[in-house]
């Protein structure tokens, strides 16, 4: 049928183009007057010759059309010719429908479900009719997939060798499926930080925590969430998907509220909230949405966290920086808490992370000074491969070649010291894959976790205690107030050479008291140091410079460049292989100058690893972008490392990011003197 269609275009092309070029000829002949052509031929003999040409045009139209349908008749083959009525019915009633294509994709037949529904695409490109079923040919994609058409939804499956679509009208089910996953049940917590610290300050903290809570519900109403009060400072929220979903696409607005609305108030309340969903058993979705609240709260509070069961942790807010919330009391909680656990372990076994620093060291060996106290042998996972230089200096000097055989164990023996009741003590990082040596977290249920960066998505499984703290400056803060702060009969010792490592951990971290995440706690871990000897001036000459490091640091500043207002970022050499140690110096350096937010060094610092260090004055939040980078950190002091990438590749990445997160990254301050 379409070669005798062709044929007849054809015709009617020649025929067109010939009564033209006939018509146009004698027109030109006659104006001319060639032979006396006026003379023989007047007007009424050309309108008569006109009128025949016309009626002879009309009964050829009307001829090819008759031609068309006729063979259109022949040709065409209904479903019931091809299965039988009966067959035809069971199509229809199932709601299936045919195509066949030829391989350049024109539609040749249609079964009767596309007639009755008025979608005559023969002759019609396929693909063009619906351009998602290209996919079937572009990409590989599964058995059918589900395409939209006029209103109604199709599970379309291909069958390549026969050139057939096969269309099932799945409109119901989709339907179903979609007002199914609207309604489907969503459970969240809600929890006001800082609570009791602000009501038992004085009235107008109080005010300040009603307005939080007037927000909290107008809030809720608004996007259809039910409320209820499990604690004074803490809600449990309900809501179907379709609700979440809306909030979602608010960006939890909600955080920006509270922070709006308690602008003069000194200690600023905020929220953590935790919600999940995609999960048909309640009690699951409450330990999830307990679980995103947790991550919230460790990672400084001011946050939603959004766990969908089965995927990655959704992050919103975290634009303030973490506020103060140990006290002594606390600290004593955990310490005794510590101190127990140690005293029921066979040994321990103390790490730090890969590229072990100053603060990790210092933070390992006040853990093992508790041990010692307790009267249980312990070591710290030490590879020197995976050292830092100058902390690998410090450990060498400090302690005689007889003094580091028992003090440190190397990653590849350290499983071997694992038994029934040994203790495995992580300090300074709680991202499994960023220890010292992984395999330990693998083969002991009994972990405790002291770390001071914001919590991440990855994160040691189920350890027995954990202090996350946020807004300590240093993990060698967190473990010098353990020692300190116990409830033991004795004061436990700490080796001088303990305390001086420890005191230069801190001096790193706070690049010498210079962070903003530098407190009075900071001081008084620094005080509780020096009581126990710690050597200022030896602390000081861990962390000093040689000459190549510091005309390094200067060479990779001096390639600065400035893609936004108060936010640079620098470059190493391509070839140029450096130490990490290296690019956080850099980071400081320009943190030094006068205008710069943040900043953000990229160098390569392995064959096939580029990483990048980040650093902010606390306008900035580097954790966020860092983590959109899957790195992460604390909220002034972050990085990201990538594997099999270029430094350029790395630029680029850093640019696509500041392009779509810098502005929710600038933390509450920056924008209103922004403003």
């Amino acid at each position: 049928m379409q070669r005798k269609i062709n044929t007849l275009r054809l015709a009617v092309l020649i025929i067109t183009l010939s009564e033209l070029l006939v018509i146009g000829g004698f027109l030109t002949l006659y104006l001319l007057n060639v032979w006396g052509m006026k003379d023989v031929m007047p007007v009424e003999v050309i309108a008569y010759v006109c009128s025949a040409i016309v009626i002879f045009d009309c009964f050829f139209i009307w001829g090819s059309l008759f031609s068309i349908y006729k063979l259109r008749q022949k040709s065409d083959i209904k479903t019931s010719d091809v299965v039988g009525g009966d067959i035809q019915e069971a199509y229809i009633f199932g709601k299936l429908g045919f195509v066949v294509v030829d391989p350049t994709g024109t539609v040749l037949w249609i079964s009767d479900l596309f007639t009755q529904r008025s979608m005559n695409i023969i002759n019609e490109n396929i693909y063009q009719f619906c351009p998602r079923l290209k996919d079937f040919i572009d990409k590989e994609v599964g058995d059918s997939i589900v395409v939209k058409l006029q209103g109604y939804d199709y599970n379309v499956k291909f069958l390549r060798s026969a050139g057939l679509f096969i269309f099932k009208d799945v409109s119901e089910y989709e339907s179903l499926s979609k007002y199914a996953n609207d309604q489907a049940t969503c459970i969240g917590i809600i929890s006001i930080d800082n609570y009791n610290d602000i009501t038992s300050s004085n009235a107008d903290f109080n005010d300040a925590i009603n307005s939080v809570k007037s927000i909290v519900l107008d809030y809720s109403k608004e996007h259809g969430v039910l409320l209820r009060v499990i604690r004074n400072d803490t809600y449990f929220a309900i809501c179907n998907h379709e609700s979440l979903v809306r909030i979602i696409n608010d960006g939890f607005s909600i955080l920006d509220k509270v922070r709006e609305a308690t602008l003069k108030v000194d200690t600023k309340p905020t929220l953590s909230i935790g919600f999940a969903y995609d999960f048909p058993d309640v009690n699951k979705l409450n330990e999830m949405a307990s679980n995103a609240l947790e991550i919230a709260m460790s990672r400084g509070g001011d946050q939603a966290v959004v766990s969908k069961y089965g995927s990655e942790l959704e992050f919103f807010g975290g634009r303030t920086e973490a506020v103060e919330k140990r006290s002594k009391v606390k600290v004593r909680v955990f310490a005794n808490s510590l101190i127990s656990l140690i005293k029921r372990s066979s040994n321990v076994l103390i790490m730090g992370h890969l590229n072990m620093d100053m603060d990790a060291l210092g933070s390992c060996l006040g853990v093992k000074a508790i041990c010692d106290y307790c009267e249980k042998p312990a070591q710290i996972v030490y590879d020197p491969k995976l050292t830092e230089r100058k902390t690998k200096s410090a450990l060498l000097s400090s302690f005689s070649r007889e003094e580091l055989a028992k003090l440190v164990v190397a990653p590849k023996d350290a499983p071997d010291k694992i038994k029934p009741q040994s203790l495995v003590v992580v300090c300074d990082v709680s991202r499994p894959k960023m220890t010292m040596c992984k395999r330990l977290l693998d083969i002991t249920d009994k972990i405790v976790v002291i770390d001071h960066h914001r919590r991440a998505e990855d994160f040691i499984e189920h350890p027995v205690l954990q202090e996350i703290e946020p807004s300590a400056s240093s993990a060698c803060e967190l473990v010098a107030e353990l020692i300190k702060y116990n409830s033991e009969s004795q004061p436990i010792p700490l080796q001088e050479k303990y305390a001086t490592i420890m005191l230069s951990g801190i001096f790193l971290d706070t690049g010498f008291y210079k962070s903003k995440t530098v407190g009075l706690r900071t001081f008084d871990a620094s005080m509780i140091l020096k009581e126990y000897g710690a050597d200022n001036g030896k602390a000081d000459d861990f962390l000093k410079e040689e000459y190549e490091e510091y005309s390094l640091t200067n060479k990779i500043v001096e390639t600065m460049k400035t893609p936004y207002y108060g936010v640079v970022y620098c470059i190493g050499e391509e070839s140029e292989i450096l130490e990490i140690s290296s690019l956080a110096k850099a980071a400081n350096a320009c943190m030094a100058l006068k205008g710069v937010n943040c900043c953000f060094v990229i160098g390569r610092t392995g064959d096939d690893e580029v990483r990048m260090s980040a650093r902010s004055d606390g306008t900035v939040n580097v954790q966020i972008l860092c983590e959109k980078m899957n790195g992460g950190g604390h909220f002034t002091a972050a990085g990201a490392a990538f594997k099999d990438s270029s430094i350029r590749s790395v630029e680029t990445l850093l640019l696509d990011t500041l392009a779509n997160n810098l502005s929710d990254a600038r933390s509450d301050k920056a924008k209103k003197e922004g403003n």
